[in-house]
C-alpha cells in the first residue's frame, strides 16, 4: 500500500514535454549562449571568476592549468574538465579572439587546428585588460552573488564588465533550437561607439556604423559586402562575405607566385588543410593547369600559403577560381542571439549597446553607492577624532576613572557618568554633554596615542577635507546622469588609450568572383576499361595500332568524345555518371584509374550489368530484367542527367537486376529467354515487354514459385545462329524453345 501511495498517476506526453523544456531552458540560458551584458558564457566567467579568487594575476606567475580547471569544476561548473579547458584554451588564443582574456604560457593550438597541449603541461593567467576592464569592483557591490551549484561558495551572476565584450570578442554557441553567431569587431571602433551612443541615445544603426564599421576579424581578411553589413547589424541577422587576401610575388625565371597572408575567419583550423587539398584537387580534375605546386609557409610569424604558378598563368582568372572553388572566399553567418533580461533574444547593434550602457550606469550606480557609504563612515570617524582631539584631556580621565570599557564606551556615546571617577565635578558635568556616536566612540577607543601628535593631527583635518570632497563628488554622480556619464567616459577613453590597435580586416564592396572555364578541345579518343575495372583513354591512332591486345585484354573498349559521359548501370537499380575527361590520358601500356575513383561506383557493393557511352543510347531503349521477373523497356533520353549518381530502375524488396541490354531501333523477331534457378524456360516476344518510365518497377515476365528466381536472361533476334544455354544435367538450346506468353509459368527443363 505504500509502494501504490508513492505512483504519482499522469500523462507521459506531458512530462516528457516539462521535462524536455526544462533541459532546453538549462542549456540556453546556462550554458550555449553569453548574456548580453558581460559577453560571457557561464562556463567562461566561471573560469575568469576562479583565477581571480585564486589570485593568478597579470602581474604575478603563471599557474598550472590543471590547478585553475579542478578550481573551476569543484568550486563553480560540475560539468566536466574538457570543457572548462576548451573554453579556457579559447580565450587565450588570439586567432580566435579579438582580444585575448587569459595569457597562456605553452602549447595553446595553433591557427591551423593543432590542439592544446594537455592541460597538466599548459599554464595561464589573466591578462591586464581581464583585470582592470572584466573583474574590477567586485569588492565594491556592484554584481549580485549567488550560490554556487551544492552552495557552499557564492559566485557573481554577471561580471562587471566595463567594455562590450559581446561585440569585441563575438561569441559562436549552439543551444536548443538555436544558435549564436557574433563576430568580433575592433576594440577602439567599439569604445568610440559606445560613447557616441551615450551622448546621442537616439543614434540609429546607419550613425553607429560610422564609428563600429564593421567585424573585424583577427585573421584579417576582406569584408566584401559592405553595402549588406547595414541590414545585418539593424536586424542582427545575414551573412557576410569575406576572402583572404593574395598578393602577386616575382619568382624565378618569370613565373609568378600568388601569396596567401590572410585567410578567412572561417577557415581557422582543419580548413586550412581542407584548403590546400581542394587546390590539389583543382589541379587533379584538370580545372586549372596554372599551378605547379603549392606549400604552406606559415609560421608564428603569420600565415603564408605560396602557390607556384606556370609561366604565362592567368592570375586574375585563377584567382577567380579559387574564391569560387575553396574557402578561400566565405561566408559567416551571423545571428546575434544573447540573453537579455533572462531570456533569449536576437538583437541589432543598437539594442546590444543600449543593454551594455544600461549594465554600465547600474554598475557605476552600485559602485559609487557604496564609495558614498565608505566615504560616510569614514567621515563620521574623522569627525569623532577631531572633536576628541579638543577634549583630549577629558576623554583620558574618562578611560582613567572607568572600571571597564564598556563604562567608558557608555560615557563616550550617552554621557553616563555614574560609575566614573573624575578628578573635579566640572569634569564630570562636561564628560555628561558628550554625544560621540558608537563608531566614533569604538575609533576613540582604539586610537593609539601618536595620533596626538600635532602633525598627525594636521594629516587628520587633511583627509577629512578630501573625504569631504569625495562624498561631494559621489553624491554629484549618483544625482547627475551627466556626471556618472562623464566618469563611464573617461574611463573608456583610459582603456581605448591603451588597448585599442588598428583594424585588421579591410571592408569593402568587391564584385563578385569571375571564373572563365577555359573550353577544352573536343576530340574523338579511345576509352578501355579492363576486367579489374581500371579505365584510361588514349588517342585513337594510339589504339588503332594495339588493336588486337587491346581488345583482348579489355573488358569494354570503345571511341568516343572527350566531352562525352560514360554511363555505368549496376545491379542495384543505380546509374553512375563518369566524364571521360576524368580518365587519366595516355599511352596504351599506362595503367588507368579504377572506375570507383572517378565516379560514385563501388566495385566492392555493386556490379556493373552494363555501360555505354550516353550518347549512343539517348535515341535508343534500353531492356532491364529483374531476378523477381519483373521486366520493362526505357527510353535512353531518361538517362541524360546532370546528377552522378540515379536510380536506373526501381526495385522491390530483396531483387536485384540481372539483365540490361540495349535494343534495336525497330523490334521484328527478337525474342527473349528468361531462365530460372530451378531450371524454369520461357520465351516471348520481345515486343510484349512495354515501354515504362525510369521509376516504375515494370510488369511481371514469368510466374516464379515462391523460392524460385531468375538467373539469366537472353535477348535473341531472328536471324540469330543456335544459341544454347547451360542446365544441368544437358544443354538447352534456346532458339527451339516454343514462343509463350508473358506472365506465364513457362516449361521445366
Amino acid at each position: 500500500m505504500e509502494t501504490e501511495d508513492r505512483l504519482v498517476r499522469t500523462e507521459y506526453s506531458d512530462i516528457m514535454q516539462k521535462s524536455y523544456i526544462d533541459y532546453a531552458m538549462s542549456v540556453i540560458i546556462a550554458r550555449a549562449l553569453p548574456d548580453v551584458r558581460d559577453g560571457l558564457k557561464p562556463v567562461q566567467r566561471r573560469t575568469l571568476y576562479d583565477m581571480y579568487e585564486l589570485g593568478i594575476r597579470y602581474d604575478r606567475p603563471y599557474r598550472k592549468c590543471a590547478r585553475i580547471v579542478g578550481d573551476t569544476m569543484g568550486k563553480y561548473h560540475p560539468h566536466g574538465d574538457s570543457s572548462i579547458y576548451e573554453a579556457l584554451v579559447v580565450m587565450a588564443q588570439d586567432f580566435k579572439k579579438g582580444l585575448p582574456l587569459v595569457d597562456g604560457h605553452g602549447n595553446f593550438g595553433s591557427i591551423e587546428g593543432d590542439g592544446a597541449a594537455a592541460m597538466r603541461y599548459t599554464e595561464a593567467r589573466l591578462e591586464k585588460i581581464t583585470q582592470e576592464a572584466y573583474l574590477a569592483d567586485l569588492d565594491k557591490d556592484v554584481v549580485d552573488f549567488v550560490p554556487n551549484f551544492d552552495e557552499t561558495e557564492k559566485e557573481p551572476q554577471v561580471l562587471p564588465v566595463k567594455v562590450p565584450n559581446i561585440l569585441i570578442n563575438g561569441a559562436e554557441g549552439i543551444a536548443v533550437g538555436m544558435a549564436t553567431s557574433i563576430p568580433p569587431h575592433n576594440f577602439g571602433e567599439v569604445i568610440d561607439g559606445v560613447i557616441a551612443y551615450m551622448k546621442n541615445p537616439d543614434m540609429n544603426t546607419a550613425q553607429m556604423m560610422e564609428y563600429v564599421k564593421g567585424p573585424d576579424f583577427p585573421t584579417g581578411g576582406i569584408v566584401i559586402n559592405q553595402s549588406e553589413l547595414l541590414s545585418i547589424y539593424a536586424t542582427g541577422t545575414g551573412k557576410i562575405k569575406i576572402r583572404g587576401s593574395v598578393e602577386v610575388e616575382k619568382g624565378r625565371g618569370g613565373r609568378d607566385r600568388l601569396i596567401i597572408t590572410e585567410i578567412p575567419y572561417t577557415m581557422i583550423g582543419a580548413n586550412i588543410g581542407k584548403f590546400l587539398n581542394d587546390v590539389c584537387a583543382l589541379v587533379e580534375t584538370k580545372k586549372t593547369s596554372d599551378i605547379v605546386d603549392i606549400s604552406n609557409q606559415s609560421s608564428k610569424e603569420g600565415i603564408r600559403i605560396v602557390l607556384e604558378l606556370r609561366r604565362g598563368a592567368d592570375v586574375d582568372n585563377l584567382c577567380g577560381l579559387l574564391y569560387k572553388k575553396t574557402k578561400l572566399e566565405d561566408t559567416f553567418g551571423v545571428n546575434m542571439l544573447s540573453v537579455a533580461d533572462g531570456r533569449p533574444e536576437t538583437m541589432g547593434i543598437i539594442p546590444m549597446i543600449r543593454h551594455h550602457v544600461e549594465f554600465q550606469y547600474e554598475l557605476a550606480t552600485r559602485k559609487y553607492s557604496t564609495l558614498l557609504a565608505k566615504e560616510q563612515e569614514k567621515k563620521e570617524v574623522q569627525e569623532g577624532l577631531i572633536k576628541a582631539c579638543d577634549v583630549i584631556d577629558l576623554i583620558i580621565e574618562i578611560l582613567r576613572g572607568s572600571k571597564n570599557i564598556k563604562e567608558a564606551k557608555n560615557c563616550l556615546v550617552n554621557g553616563v557618568t555614574g560609575k566614573i571617577r573624575f578628578r573635579s565635578e566640572a569634569s564630570r558635568e562636561q564628560a555628561a554633554q558628550l554625544r560621540f556616536t558608537e563608531r566614533q566612540a569604538t575609533a576613540i577607543l582604539e586610537m593609539r596615542l601618536y595620533r596626538l601628535i600635532g602633525l598627525e593631527i594636521e594629516a587628520l583635518l587633511k583627509d577629512h577635507e578630501e573625504t569631504l570632497k569625495k562624498i561631494a563628488l559621489y553624491e554629484d554622480i549618483l544625482a547627475n546622469r551627466a556626471s556618472m556619464s562623464k566618469v563611464i567616459i573617461k574611463e573608456l577613453k583610459a582603456f581605448k588609450k591603451e588597448y585599442a590597435r588598428p583594424r585588421r580586416t579591410k571592408i569593402d564592396n568587391v564584385a563578385e568572383a569571375v571564373y572563365v572555364e577555359k573550353k577544352i578541345e573536343e576530340k574523338e579518343v579511345a576509352v578501355l576499361i579492363d576486367r579489374f575495372g581500371y579505365a584510361r583513354s588514349m588517342d585513337v591512332a594510339v589504339y588503332e595500332r594495339n588493336k588486337e591486345a587491346a581488345d583482348t585484354e579489355s573488358r569494354y573498349q570503345f571511341v568516343c568524345r572527350n566531352t562525352d559521359r560514360i554511363c555505368i548501370f549496376t545491379n542495384k537499380g543505380q546509374l553512375h555518371m563518369m566524364k571521360v575527361m576524368d580518365l587519366p590520358f595516355g599511352r596504351f601500356r599506362d595503367k588507368g584509374q579504377p572506375i570507383d575513383n572517378v565516379s560514385n561506383y563501388d566495385s566492392s557493393q555493386e556490379t556493373c550489368l552494363f555501360l555505354s557511352v550516353l550518347g549512343s543510347i539517348t535515341d535508343k531503349k534500353l531492356l532491364f530484367g529483374t531476378a523477381s521477373g519483373m521486366l520493362k523497356q526505357v527510353a535512353g533520353s531518361e538517362f541524360d542527367v546532370s546528377k552522378r549518381t540515379t536510380a536506373s530502375t526501381k526495385l522491390s524488396d530483396g531483387d536485384e537486376v540481372i539483365f540490361i541490354q540495349e535494343l534495336p531501333p525497330e523490334l521484328s523477331g527478337e525474342t527473349l529467354v528468361m531462365q530460372s534457378e530451378q531450371g524454369m524456360f520461357l520465351r516471348i516476344e520481345a515486343s510484349a515487354v512495354p515501354e515504362k518510365k525510369k521509376s516504375a518497377i515494370g510488369v511481371r515476365g514469368i510466374r516464379l514459385s515462391e523460392q524460385d528466381r531468375l538467373t539469366h536472361m537472353y535477348l535473341l533476334s531472328a536471324d540469330d545462329p543456335v544459341k544454347t544455354a547451360q542446365y544441368e544435367p544437358a544443354e538447352v538450346v534456346l532458339n527451339r524453345l516454343r514462343i509463350g506468353t508473358r506472365d506465364t509459368k513457362g516449361v521445366r527443363r
